[in-house]
């Protein structure tokens, strides 16, 4: 996967390298509310799509 346009895309992939799927849940809720509202074009939700196939969830650590 090529680096990522969107903020929320990257902050996505970070989150779930290090295993914090109670932000990766909320960042999911936040896109798919701007694409069902169509305050998106779509690409965002595309390449969040692209993300949760493509990065493996990481080990929380505490």
């Amino acid at each position: 996967m090529s680096q990522p346009k969107h903020q929320t895309v990257r902050d996505y992939i970070a989150a779930k390298k290090r295993g914090d799927t109670e932000t990766t849940s909320r960042i999911v809720r936040e896109v798919t509310a701007r694409f069902n509202t169509r305050t998106t074009d779509g690409s965002e939700a595309a390449e969040l799509l692209e993300a949760t196939m493509a990065t493996p969830l990481g080990k929380k650590t505490n």
